[in-house]
């Protein structure tokens, strides 16, 4: 593909580091300069952006569909159509969420989002399950839930062909240190999730190598001031990244607040955990083999009613943050974007450096997205 020189002025630029005011120059599809605007003018398109925020293009690393299709689906035609989606609303990477099934099942869904992985539309598979506790289950089926297994993880591995990039784990269960370990040596991410898992055992899966908290507050044991439990372990933890739905559903403002205050942006992966829903409307659904029933946008159970996933796209959890939270717009990007990606180990996106390839969002003065570039080219 030929991508012609293109240059954004007038720019505030949310990067790695900080804010850089000026031009962003764009070639081969890539970000080619970081300069400050000048009389001279470059080759090329030059559009003015009159003072918008440029962001990079978002990273959701907790999604299970949208569009009408769902990752569990195994359907790779179907998971093209939720990246699709996803990236003309400015989630320019993703990575495919799968929630519990069977050995059997699971193994052909790994194989079947690989191949997306291997033509680089995928970032990575996710493990949502099945190695979480029964009574934090949530919107996984309590009935394919099992303890850890560390030769059916190594099963994952052989149909991920170097693609599973993380795997929820409740660290009280029997065997999930050692999987944790094995996860951990084997360069996939190890989350603590869907637990009821007491502080010092959060701690010692942490020790184990556990870094990412999944959706924090969602399917864990609540927070008490004399058992204090996962929460604030994995709050207090520098080494941890910490999930965050901000849908205002599924944690309430005033939670989501103290999340950040006591993390820091940087330790705040803003996620959406989105279902086929997103992009649809109300009415009924699946999110694995459960019926799901969406009705004003909120997601729950048909059978419990407890909220299975989101129905939003990433930028909204980024406007709420800024909106509902005070969260500055270069912490709330960032927290969307570079963090998750670090966490994940993800490189070359979610960040404006020059080098990077130009996955870009322009930004309305509402936080809405206004263009998004992939690949230096607009994305309709």
């Amino acid at each position: 593909m030929v991508h012609d020189p293109v240059t954004l002025t007038g720019a505030r630029v949310v990067t790695p580091d900080g804010v850089h005011r000026g031009r962003v120059r764009i070639e081969g599809g890539r970000i080619a300069a970081l300069e400050p605007d000048s009389a001279d003018t470059p080759p090329g398109e030059v559009r003015d952006l009159g003072g918008a925020w440029v962001a990079p293009g978002l990273v959701d690393v907790h999604v299970h569909g949208g569009a009408g299709h769902a990752f569990p689906d195994a359907d790779p035609e179907g998971a093209l159509a939720t990246v699709r989606f996803n990236r003309s609303r400015g989630v320019t990477s993703m990575v495919g969420g799968l929630v519990a099934a069977t050995p059997e099942d699971t193994v052909r869904q790994v194989a079947a989002l690989a191949e997306l992985c291997d033509a680089g539309e995928l970032a990575g598979i996710y493990l949502e399950g099945p190695f979480i506790a029964r009574s934090r289950c949530g919107a996984h089926d309590p009935d394919l839930l099992r303890d850890p297994d560390t030769a059916e993880f190594d099963a994952w591995l052989k149909a991920g062909r170097g693609h599973v990039r993380m795997i929820t784990v409740a660290p009280e269960l029997p065997g999930a240190l050692d999987l944790i370990r094995a996860a951990a040596s084997s360069g996939v991410v190890a989350a603590v999730g869907h637990t009821e898992a007491s502080y010092e055992t959060t701690l010692e899966a942490v020790e184990a190598g556990a870094t990412v908290a999944t959706h924090i507050y969602n399917a864990m044991r609540p927070l008490g001031h004399r058992d204090p439990g996962p929460i604030a372990a994995l709050l207090g933890d520098e080494r941890v990244t910490v999930e965050l739905i901000l849908d205002n559903v599924h944690v309430h403002p005033g939670a989501a607040g103290l999340v950040f205050a006591a993390a820091g942006a940087e330790r705040v992966a803003l996620v959406t955990d989105a279902m086929s829903a997103t992009g649809l409307g109300d009415g009924e659904y699946t999110l694995g083999d459960l019926r799901v029933r969406v009705s004003g946008g909120e997601a729950r159970l048909v059978e419990t009613g407890a909220i299975a996933s989101s129905t939003i796209v990433l930028p909204r959890a980024v406007r709420n943050a800024v909106e509902g939270l005070g969260v500055g717009v270069p912490e709330a990007v960032r927290s969307a974007s570079s963090v998750p990606a670090a966490a994940l180990g993800l490189s070359g996106v979610g960040r404006v450096e020059v080098g990077a390839p130009a996955d870009l969002l322009v930004l309305a003065d509402d936080l809405s997205v206004a263009e998004v570039l992939y690949r230096g080219e607009r994305v309709e």
